[in-house]
């Protein structure tokens, strides 16, 4: 009985703050942060780059803001490590919160491209887990190895 008590609360503690996060975070990204006609567009401003840049055919679809993102984010992760890119999309969604409705999926694409990135080592993926956009980045490395 005593042993059963013990795997409860165990379970327990590992199960609860998990919900409560995931829920804590489902409820803020609900919120409407920035109303929708504001009149200021809400664009990633591309970073400074030296040369000439590549003219776009005008029939070529617009990249969205989200996805501009994600490429950055998925470069960082690539040159740097996945801590500094989850850093960077913490500090993204604090100075766009009109983006914290892609912050999960875009958490999960970065914990699938660890998982690629030290070839299908999960521990090591998610020893650069931060607390941003619940557990999305641990679910994607999670993913991508299972």
């Amino acid at each position: 009985m005593k042993q059963l008590a013990r795997r409860l609360g165990k379970t327990l503690a590992f199960v609860l703050p998990v919900v409560l996060v995931t829920t804590g975070t489902l409820a803020v990204t609900r919120v409407p942060w920035a109303p929708a006609d504001s009149g200021e567009p809400q664009v990633l401003a591309a970073a400074a780059r030296s040369g000439p840049v590549a003219a776009v055919p005008q029939d070529a679809p617009q990249a969205t803001p989200q996805d501009v993102l994600r490429s950055r984010l998925l470069q960082q992760l690539q040159a740097q490590d996945p801590g500094a890119a989850l850093d960077s999309l913490a500090q993204a969604m604090q100075q766009q919160p009109s983006l914290t409705r892609y912050c999960t999926d875009i958490a999960r694409d970065l914990g699938q491209a660890a998982v690629r990135k030290y070839q299908g080592d999960v521990r090591r993926a998610q020893s650069f887990s931060r607390p941003v956009c619940d557990g999305s980045f641990a679910a994607g490395a999670m993913a991508a190895a299972g």
